[in-house]
């Protein structure tokens, strides 16, 4: 089986041999072809046409490299490339994406109550960094139990190393990490051993590195609204059809040339639009009309603005639009009750972290339209208790939340191990899907730093930033303090960040790698069909005392899911003795305390009815 997704724009190989080139560049005059092929000299005249220019040639053919001239002056690299060898300064490449003949054609995908997603960074999963070495790594996720394999943007960025939410070139895969066959592969092989495979897609702004939009397509920006790095694009203002056009395919292309089974959406508060539909609804829409109705296909958003309206699902629970949202509140009072942290948005979950867990279990958000003081008193959120539970994706670790740490610790050298398994326990068997991020299952100890390998002054300028954006907090109100954080463009922050996998062998990291594999044996045993049985908008919670908790989830008139956790170093009394089987206890002393009215510390335990 071959696939392949058509577009308005970039180099598409057609079924005679010749290809055609197409690009939007309303801003030039005249655009030329520049095929780096010593027997063609020169450039080829490309027709203008309403803002768009167009060739169809039998001078190029599958793995000619070119460029656009525009108007006589600079030569720029196709913005829809489908791989850039030379990197994103450097020519395209056309790709017959036609060429791979896929194997998994009786593939579905995993309905998204099946979901346990493993959130990994290509360059730093393996020693070697690459899409080869990843797909050698499958079958251990697949032991685990890891049901969804989620990658950080692949999207080709600027120099050798980079978190991927500064790529320029959204549809090329970065040839870092390899050619886009063997991203194939890497699918394909996942499909085979039964792993949905994500994609992280950043659609609010593009890298500060490489981007070459500006000198012949200025409309893909606007001044009329503004993100954290400048001008917003432009969804909603003229000739927004086709900057709107221009991410909608990307969507469609990773889902169908790709076959990926979802997509992560970056920071979408920041995808600034006024108009109707807004890109977040139309994208969605022609994504769930473009692909095979058969198939599992899942959006998913990171949105703070807690907007509940894009989570909808109709009668028999099927999302409308999009699957679910990070829900970065569990994961804020979960970190503030296991560490005590209260500075920067730890701040809004600070005085009563555990009630506030509770909240994100029971209604899926905290901040359901509350004011945020860490937001200048800005009101946050829409009400979210009528989503299923399957809306909210819950973690206790992600790239940002240990990434955007000064030092890049894992929530091990801050926490209590007794406190993490407690919360895991509560994250692995809630009925919302969790996500774990690389490395935790096994208790890594590399910290994961952010790097990146930009030119001389723009590195020297993220570096300098990088730092002064800790001095609000009071670890690194010295300046001296501030230049201990690693440098972001040194190769050695990057190396820090590889994942040890020679550390899996010894005794500790063992035991924690099968305290997380059978939570989530027991996960797939006993909660899957749970999740979207529950019913949403009545699930409860109550606090004891200032550390304990207790909720409850109505599965039926006759079932349902009960949790106690004891999130306090000290032992928790008068605790009610649950209903139920005993389905995991992360303290094995939980029994008998609860005999006797009580909870261990940092402990939390499931029962079913």
């Amino acid at each position: 089986m071959r696939r392949s997704h058509l577009m308005p724009f970039g180099a598409e190989c057609l079924p005679d041999g010749r290809v055609r080139f197409r690009l939007w560049a309303p801003e030039a005059r005249e655009v030329g072809l520049c095929l780096a092929d010593p027997r063609h000299g020169g450039s080829l005249a490309m027709e203008r046409t309403a803002g768009w220019f167009e060739l169809v040639t039998d001078q190029a053919t599958t793995g000619t490299r070119y460029k656009f001239q525009i108007d006589g002056g600079p030569e720029v690299p196709d913005p829809a490339s489908r791989f850039q060898p030379q990197d994103v300064h450097g020519p395209s490449e056309v790709v017959d994406a036609a060429s791979f003949e896929w194997e998994d054609q009786n593939w579905r995908g995993q309905p998204w109550e099946e979901a346990v997603i493993y959130e990994l960074h290509v360059g730093t999963f393996t020693p070697e960094g690459t899409f080869a070495a990843l797909e050698q790594r499958l079958d251990y996720l697949a032991e685990l139990g890891v049901t969804a394999v989620e990658l950080m943007p692949v999207a080709d960025f600027p120099g050798q190393r980079n978190w991927g939410y500064d790529g320029v070139l959204p549809f090329a895969p970065d040839s870092q990490y390899g050619r886009p066959d063997d991203l194939k592969r890497v699918i394909q092989t996942a499909h085979r051993k039964g792993l949905m495979v994500f994609l992280d897609v950043v659609y609010n702004h593009f890298g500060p590195e490489g981007n070459y939009l500006r000198t012949y397509a200025p409309q893909f920006f606007t001044d009329r609204h503004h993100t954290p790095w400048g001008e917003a694009l432009n969804f909603d203002g003229p000739d927004s059809r086709v900057v709107r056009d221009f991410f909608i395919h990307n969507a469609l292309y990773w889902v169908t040339e790709y076959h990926f089974d979802g997509l992560r959406l970056d920071a979408v508060h920041a995808m600034v639009d006024g108009s109707t539909p807004d890109i977040l609804i139309e994208l969605a829409s022609r994504v769930r009309a473009g692909v095979d109705p058969k198939r599992h296909v899942h959006l998913v958003l990171e949105n703070d603005d807690n907007a509940a309206r894009y989570l909808k699902h109709d009668r028999v629970g099927n999302a409308e639009l999009y699957n679910a949202q990070w829900n970065d509140d569990i994961h804020h009072a979960l970190h503030v009750a296991l560490t005590g942290e209260k500075e920067g948005y730890y701040a809004d979950h600070g005085d009563c972290p555990v009630e506030r867990l509770g909240r994100c279990l029971t209604d899926g958000f905290d901040y359901q339209g509350q004011v945020s003081s860490f937001r200048q008193g800005a009101r946050r959120g829409e009400p979210s208790r009528g989503l299923p539970p399957t809306a909210f994706v819950s973690f206790l670790q992600n790239h940002d939340q240990v990434g955007n740490r000064g030092f890049g610790e894992r929530i091990l050298t801050v926490a209590d191990a007794r406190a993490v398994k407690a919360a895991m326990t509560i994250v692995l068997l809630s009925p919302s899907p969790p996500l774990l991020f690389m490395g935790e299952e096994f208790g890594a100890e590399t910290p994961f730093l952010f790097f990146c390998n930009f030119g001389a002054d723009l590195a020297k300028a993220v570096t300098e930033g990088r730092r002064n954006e800790f001095s609000r907090f009071a670890r690194f109100s010295d300046p001296a303090a501030r230049a201990q954080i690693p440098d972001p463009k040194e190769e050695s922050t990057f190396r820090a960040s590889k994942l040890d996998w020679n550390s899996t062998t010894e005794p500790e990291h063992q035991s924690w790698k099968e305290f997380y594999r059978k939570l989530l044996e027991i996960r797939k045993r006993q909660m899957v069909r749970r999740g979207p049985e529950a019913i949403p908008g009545q699930a409860t919670f109550e606090a004891l005392g200032h550390r304990g908790l207790l909720v409850n989830w109505p599965v039926n008139a006759r079932s349902g899911l009960t949790l106690i956790a004891n999130l306090g170093k000290e032992q928790l009394a008068e605790v009610p003795r649950p209903m139920g089987r005993l389905l995991f206890a992360s303290d094995p002393g939980v029994t008998a305390a609860l005999e006797s009215g009580q909870m261990p510390p940092w402990s939390a335990a499931w029962f079913q009815r």
